[in-house]
């Protein structure tokens, strides 16, 4: 009898024992590390931008959300849905228009395109609550956090999945998300990652699946074989019981993730499905790699693995572990550039990136975090149609009435010692610092009023210090401008009551000394 996964949480726990050895990265020809943006086989296929050019909409519920994806002018008009707080049932209902097709209890993305669904602020959280994309494509699901989807009991949603696809999806792409269950499926749960029916061109990176029965299918049969040039890296699989993942047929490739406390069994090739399994770490579990639970056997091609304390089953009828002694069965080719982290590694550098509220940081190719670069495509920076990121200088400072002057202030957690405050006091000598290395800082009136340049000016000392970072308009969510430097902004003149500098990368801890603003 298969022992619920919920009697297991106490003794494995939330967090894992990282190992601190050095790695190596090892590159395919011609590639290079990447730092941010779409990775993997959703680069292929013509890409995966998501609602890159669209309009940014701030959500804190379900039914914002669809009604989002329902306010656009057609089912493909690109969108980025900025999401804060908890989604849940009770917020979550179905809203109609000719550009959507959704449903109560559930996240719908269905016969639609070009949309980007990006936690922000304190985090997001889909509890007990999925996300379901079906004949649909260019869809980016980046930094949240989706957990306790049941199938049955009370309450249910997407047939237990956290995040399912199915029925002709093409190009996704699912980075830094924390999935996760609170046991098996006889406690109302499925899948965590689900695929069937001919979904494509689709990775999972940096993100956490835990404390779960099952990891994720792809293919709901053995005669559904239609799915498949699916990548996942840099995932930690933690306490699950099997399908880390499942596949039937397609080719899948899988690197660097790191696999712990897998009870039953891991990678599960079949019914002619292709693994390309390189530089994982696998460790106290069973079964790890092989065709599993069925006679239609599938391959795999393997490099760098790293097997600490696995045990393996004998062959049987149905039983094909790939080890213990693990070889290569097929030859997968690999149409997209990638870099592999050394797998001794892989634990450290997975627990530092992967997950919902990890500051979305990637490995560099060497064994090392860093934010994502802020030149690569992806969420993180979403770029308006309006206006093409800046580089601002502080050689030209605007003219006219500082605005900020009396006006007040607020932001996002503050260092000790700093102030909201000292952005608009006049006095370079004080300033605001984030909490950490990214942050944002807000100017705000009691009533409208008209802005069309910012003035960035950082305190003595940390002149240089920030990077990346979004101009918003915090009243509608629209992003008035990206770009990276302090400095002056420029932007099309707009009506607002509060305006956002939000910090999105540095290369230390940002002083924000003045924050001016001004009417041209």
């Amino acid at each position: 009898m298969r022992k619920p996964v919920a009697l297991r949480l106490g003794a494995v726990g939330l967090t894992t024992a990282v190992a601190a050895a050095t790695g190596v990265a090892l590159m395919t020809p011609g590639a290079s590390a990447a730092t941010g943006g779409v990775t993997g086989y959703a680069t292929q296929n013509g890409g995966t931008t998501g609602g890159a050019g669209g309009q940014t909409v701030q959500t804190s519920t379900g039914t914002a959300i669809h009604q989002a994806l329902c306010g656009r002018a057609s089912s493909s008009t690109p969108i980025i849905i900025q999401v804060s707080g908890t989604i849940n049932h009770g917020n979550t209902a179905k809203v109609s228009g000719n550009s959507c097709n959704t449903t109560a209890g559930v996240i719908e993305l269905k016969e639609i395109s070009n949309v980007t669904i990006l936690g922000v602020g304190g985090g997001a959280v889909f509890d007990q609550l999925g996300i379901h994309i079906r004949d649909s494509s260019n869809i980016i699901i980046q930094n949240v956090t989706v957990r306790n989807v049941k199938k049955s009991g009370s309450p249910t949603s997407n047939g237990g999945d956290a995040i399912g696809m199915e029925s002709t999806v093409r190009n996704v792409w699912v980075d830094h998300v924390t999935l996760e269950a609170s046991g098996g499926e006889s406690e109302g749960y499925d899948g965590l990652f689900d695929l069937k029916n001919d979904v494509e061109f689709v990775t999972l990176s940096y993100s956490i699946l835990r404390n779960s029965g099952r990891g994720g299918l792809v293919g709901s049969s053995e005669s559904d074989t239609g799915s498949g040039n699916l990548t996942y890296h840099h995932n930690l699989y933690s306490n699950i019981d099997s399908r880390t993942p499942l596949l039937r047929g397609g080719v899948a490739h899988i690197y660097n993730n790191h696999y712990l406390n897998l009870h039953e069994s891991g990678i599960n090739s079949r019914a002619g499905a292709r693994a390309k399994v390189d530089n994982n770490y696998f460790e106290d579990s069973k079964d790890v790699l092989g065709t599993f639970y069925t006679s239609e056997r599938g391959t795999w091609q393997v490099s760098g693995n790293i097997f600490d304390n696995v045990t393996w089953s004998s062959p049987g009828e149905d039983t094909y572990p790939a080890g213990p002694n693990v070889t290569s069965t097929t030859t997968v080719s690999i149409p997209y550039q990638y870099t592999l982290d050394g797998a001794s590694c892989v634990p450290n550098i997975v627990a530092q990136t992967a997950g919902a509220n990890k500051g979305n940081q990637v490995s560099n190719g060497s064994c090392q975090p860093q934010n994502p670069d802020p030149t690569s495509p992806g969420p993180s920076s979403p770029r308006p149609s309006s206006s093409s990121p800046s580089s601002p200088g502080n050689s030209n400072p605007p003219s006219g009435t500082n605005l900020s002057i009396g006006a007040g202030s607020d932001g996002s957690s503050k260092a000790s010692g700093t102030s909201y405050g000292d952005v608009r006091d006049g006095n370079m000598g004080t300033y605001w610092s984030p909490a950490g290395t990214t942050g944002s800082i807000s100017i705000k009136w009691s009533s409208a009023t008209t802005v069309s340049r910012v003035n960035i000016r950082e305190a003595s000392g940390a002149t240089g210090v920030i990077g990346s970072w979004r101009l918003v308009d915090a009243d509608t969510g629209t992003v008035l401008k990206t770009g990276s430097g302090a400095g002056v902004i420029t932007f099309p003149a707009t009506s607002l009551k509060k305006i956002t500098f939000e910090i999105t990368g540095a290369n230390g801890t940002p002083r924000v000394a003045e924050y001016e603003t001004y009417a041209s």
